[in-house]
């Protein structure tokens, strides 16, 4: 199935669609996205590493679930549709912020150009991952994600730091 994501101009209004991968192509289409990032009961947040399979920064880790809505899908419904896909689980989500962005992956030639809306949750167990969308997962104190970002960055989708720093201000 080919999917779609949503072309916006800076102020996160509305302008088209493209299918996915050709939004990634030439320097990226400034589209719509979510970063989703789940604490559980003991502030840990839960963090997901890209399976290989990806198409754009494979195998690298990055916040609880990340991906975009389809053309005229809510951005909430479509952040709590792809939690099931990835982790298979669905939790109440709420929006704390937004940032524009682009980043350029060199292993796959792709750019990131987007509008990325910011969601929390929280969620107690162990999530079911999907292969196909993830590698490996694990629970972490903001304290080590961050010293760790701090080291080794590159291990890290190019996002994940921009979108924490969201996360940092709401002092989850």
């Amino acid at each position: 199935m080919q999917e779609n994501v949503i072309l916006v101009d800076a102020n996160d209004t509305e302008i088209g669609s493209c299918e996915k991968l050709a939004a990634h192509l030439y320097g990226g289409q400034l589209h719509r996205a979510f970063s989703v990032f789940v604490f559980d009961d003991k502030k840990r947040l839960l963090l997901q590493q890209r399976a290989r399979g990806k198409y754009h920064f494979a195998g690298l880790w990055t916040n609880t679930c990340c991906s975009h809505p389809r053309p005229g899908e809510v951005t909430l419904a479509a952040a709590q549709r792809r939690l099931t896909e990835e982790l298979g689980f669905t939790v109440g989500l709420t929006e704390i912020g937004q940032f524009l962005y682009r980043a350029d992956d060199p292993v796959s030639g792709l750019t990131e150009h987007e509008l990325d809306h910011v969601f929390v949750g929280h969620f107690t167990g162990a999530p079911t991952p999907n292969p196909t969308e993830v590698m490996d997962w694990r629970w972490q104190a903001m304290e080590q994600v961050e010293a760790e970002l701090l080291v080794t960055p590159e291990r890290f989708t190019p996002w994940f730091p921009l979108a924490l720093a969201y996360i940092r201000r709401a002092s989850l």
